[in-house]
């Protein structure tokens, strides 16, 4: 497959009055091929952010090269802008101004033909409320008539910045069977989001930063089989005995209240096996597998501590924008 973005020694730093000298991305690589929905995953303060804003012209890195679809970015963005449709932070609109009228000013401004207007309108599940005005949406439509505008152009490759931020449940899985009907009609999609249960379900492949830095990419199921301590947890009638027997043929046994974890054990014949011969009956055996959360926590902080620190991504807080043209201009709605 061919690479849709590459990013190779991103850094970035930033001057404030408060922090003084704040590195925000520190020699951060990225590579997305052609087809992927690719998860970017970092908590609050990590470089996501930054590193989306300098992919596209937003800000200038210190340091790094880039591209985007084959052209060097910043330099030749122009050339695939038409090409790309993004979302960076929280979306910002005309409060006066209705749905349907906000995107069909961006497609005149961009020389998207207008009949896209209600075609991405219908995308996102907002055509019934596209007359109403923005000021009256609540924070889960105005991230869909977000994600409305990055699709006005019918891109090759969607950058969405947290898009089910605000969305409830069933918003949540409407944006998720969204992105995997974009994927098989051909569009490539790198998606930053905090819902780790989501970016498990829906993407493919995955980049996890900390501290402005790559601490983990590749295949979801690759990453995930990368922590995997092939632990059980089992039930049965008479722990203390099963414990001693397991622990004859060399597995590790830790006794819990109600149950015992296994770990080292590849199959699970082994346990029951041996547990069945000595005429112990399990009553529960089930493995135990590391999900994109625990890896996440692991990787970013500390697993004990599942809350993540609340800072700014990457720039001072004061500037709130959204991209919608992808040509190195922050079009601010107020």
């Amino acid at each position: 497959m061919s690479a849709v973005i590459e990013i190779s020694g991103l850094r970035k730093t930033f001057h404030t009055v408060r922090q003084g000298r704040r590195v925000a991305v520190d020699g951060f690589d990225l590579l997305v091929e052609a087809g992927q929905i690719h998860g970017f995953l970092g908590p609050n303060g990590s470089g996501k952010t930054t590193t989306l804003r300098a992919l596209l012209g937003l800000v200038r890195a210190d340091a790094g090269t880039m591209s985007v679809l084959g052209a060097p970015s910043p330099e030749r963005l122009a050339d695939v802008s038409g090409r790309v449709g993004a979302i960076v932070e929280s979306p910002q609109f005309f409060g006066n101004f209705t749905a349907r009228k906000t995107l069909r000013l961006l497609a005149l401004a961009g020389g998207v033909p207008t009949g896209r207007v209600d075609e991405v309108l219908e995308q996102v599940g907002l055509r019934d409320r596209g007359d109403d005005r923005v000021k009256g949406y609540s924070l889960g439509m105005k991230q869909r008539l977000a994600v409305a505008s990055a699709l006005l152009k019918d891109p090759e490759l969607l950058i969405l910045d947290e898009p089910a931020n605000g969305l409830d449940p069933a918003g949540i899985r409407e944006m998720r069977d969204l992105m995997r009907s974009l994927a098989d009609a051909g569009v490539t999609v790198l998606l930053s989001s905090h819902i780790l249960g989501e970016i498990q379900l829906i993407c493919d492949h995955v980049t996890i930063v900390s501290h402005g830095r790559r601490v983990a990419h590749g295949r979801v199921d690759e990453v995930l089989a990368g922590f995997d301590q092939h632990e059980w947890r089992v039930r049965v009638a008479e722990p203390e005995r099963a414990t001693e027997l397991l622990g004859r043929i060399g597995v590790s046994v830790a006794a819990h209240p109600d149950h015992l974890l296994v770990t080292g054990v590849d199959d699970a014949e082994v346990i029951s096996r041996t547990l069945g011969e000595a005429g112990l009956w399990v009553r529960e055996l089930v493995p135990l597998r590391p999900d994109l959360e625990s890896v996440f926590l692991e990787l970013t902080g500390d697993a004990g501590h599942p809350a993540l620190p609340r800072q700014v991504d990457g720039a001072p807080p004061d500037d709130q924008v959204i991209d919608l043209d992808v040509r190195g201009t922050q079009e601010v709605q107020a």
